[in-house]
């Protein structure tokens, strides 16, 4: 639809209500972009189907600019992390296997396998990843363009998820939370949609219900119930069609979960109990502040004990809770001509946050320790809101020239920190995990070798599959060919084995203790 003759661009004609123009951070002009249809000339409406397209265009442009930013900010060379090399184990370039404990699900070597099923190359499967984690973050978003009553808001979510630190270092790793994130989002997209394409919607929406219960089946169950009880609540909402796409894709993504609990742990309820002694015990906790001290990192806080607040990163809590509430503002505000949302404007990005909510209160209130990778759902379905709430500061920015500043130095600042941040933590880990070989390498110099079993007190399950071990428990001493230590002496049983120190590691204090 054009604009109409001695109109203001972007005001709609059906509902005589002002509707912000298509506009981003990222636009020619910069600040001064945002919000701006055009200078004059006639635009599309923001819901015609050239329109979105053409914001489906900068999403996906959006999409390719993070991953080539995570690809210069973590080395491709990156050693695969412990976690990884669990999932990557599987296959058996990347063997020997490693203990497939409770928690862990087949949704991430399912995403191994195009690459690991045949390639033991590292930078390989770190493109592949990249790849694929760009491509989800544009599946993730896509659904929203005909949702938000500003489909530019779409990139702009895009770009305030994927630069955050933790977003830009797991872009590339073996790591179910992104995809979880990503699942979450298009499902909650689909759930909101209405129109035309009703069957391929709930196809979509049973989909990405799917991915985030195979990746997490905990996040898959948060996930469902705030959709179940939106199918309940909200008029325009209500039908089967809804409800059935729901539990089909959170069937669909908990069947190997639960098959693989039948087969391996004697049932659900003893796998669910043997998940729950391995996470520390789930139960009722406050962790919300040990969660507040990794927005710096580290990469997992189990304790968190010592570890401060990093109050530039922590700055991310209040600036994305202010531009949320910004966001559903304007959208309770803003009508829409195309009327794609059918509840209100605000009612999908309420749904955003209700389901942000839900993905975030397990974590926040259920474990007891916390890694920054947990939140990026809640991160990736308030960012929604978020950018409909920024892209309102930019509007009043065009007309304020203090305003434009105070913006552009948050951001800059914001951006900043964030870039440093991913790449400081791909540092320490490349370090970090180069301890591992170097452990390997005292072992393989004493005569531990292939086949071999490995125990110590910190890191044992990547020391043992860094030197083609394997793990075995340290109340099991008839079975270990030596132990590994950090800081600490060996088992009594272990004593009088010939101790020999680790040389030039990341972090100090290792010794390998080898059996006579």
């Amino acid at each position: 639809m054009n604009a109409m003759p001695g109109r203001t661009p972007g005001r709609a004609p059906a509902f005589g209500r002002t509707v912000p123009a298509p506009g981003g951070l990222l636009a020619p002009g910069g600040i001064s972009g945002l919000g701006r249809v055009g200078t004059g000339a006639t635009a599309a409406a923001p819901g015609s189907p050239s329109a979105l397209r053409r914001e489906a265009r900068k999403l996906a442009a959006v999409c390719v600019l993070l991953a080539l930013s995570a690809a210069l900010l973590v080395p491709l060379t990156l050693p695969l992390g412990w976690d990884e090399t669990v999932y990557a184990s599987r296959f058996p370039p990347y063997g020997p296997p490693t203990p497939f404990s409770a928690p862990r699900t087949r949704g991430v070597p399912l995403l191994l396998s195009p690459v690991a099923s045949w390639s033991d190359s590292v930078v390989l499967l770190r493109v592949w990843l990249l790849a694929l984690s760009s491509a989800a973050l544009y599946l993730g978003l896509r659904p929203w363009l005909r949702v938000v009553p500003r489909p530019s808001a779409v990139w702009v979510a895009a770009a305030l998820y994927g630069s955050l630190w933790t977003a830009l270092f797991y872009a590339g790793a073996a790591m179910p939370n992104h995809y979880t994130a990503m699942g979450a989002l298009a499902a909650a997209g689909c759930f909101a949609g209405r129109g035309p394409g009703r069957g391929a919607r709930y196809a979509a929406l049973a989909a990405g219900l799917a991915v985030t219960t195979l990746m997490r089946p905990n996040d898959g169950a948060a996930l469902t119930a705030p959709l179940l009880l939106a199918a309940v609540a909200v008029p325009a909402w209500r039908g089967r069609g809804r409800v059935l796409a729901v539990a089909a894709g959170v069937a669909a993504g908990a069947l190997p979960w639960l098959v693989e609990a039948r087969l391996r742990f004697g049932g659900v309820a003893r796998r669910l109990a043997e998940a729950s002694e391995v996470q520390g015990g789930m139960r009722p906790v406050l962790s919300v502040a040990d969660h507040l001290t990794t927005l710096d990192g580290p990469l997992l806080c189990r304790p968190c004990t010592g570890d401060g607040v990093g109050w530039a990163a922590a700055a991310w809590w209040p600036l994305l809770a202010l531009l949320a509430a910004l966001g559903l503002l304007a959208a309770r505000r803003t009508r829409t001509p195309w009327g794609m949302a059918g509840t209100g404007d605000a009612a999908p990005l309420w749904l955003a946050a209700a389901t942000a909510g839900s993905l975030t209160a397990q974590y926040f209130f259920l474990l007891p320790y916390a890694a920054p990778r947990f939140l990026l759902p809640g991160y990736a379905l308030l960012a929604v809101p978020a950018a409909l709430g920024l892209l309102r500061i930019a509007d009043r920015a065009r007309r304020s020239v203090p305003v434009a500043v105070v913006l552009t130095a948050v951001l800059a600042g914001h951006l900043a920190v964030q870039a440093g941040l991913a790449h400081t933590h791909a540092g320490i880990q490349e370090q970090a995990r180069e301890d591992w070989r170097r452990i390997a390498a005292v072992l393989h110099a004493h005569g531990v070798r292939a086949p071999c079993a490995v125990t110590g007190n910190d890191s044992a399950i990547p020391v043992a599959h860094a030197a083609g071990c394997t793990r075995t428990d340290p109340r099991a001493p008839e079975r270990s060919d030596a132990v590994v230590m950090r800081r600490a002496d060996p088992p009594p049983w272990a004593r009088d084995w010939p101790r020999h120190p680790v040389p030039d590691t990341y972090k100090s204090g290792w010794t390998v203790s080898v059996r006579p």
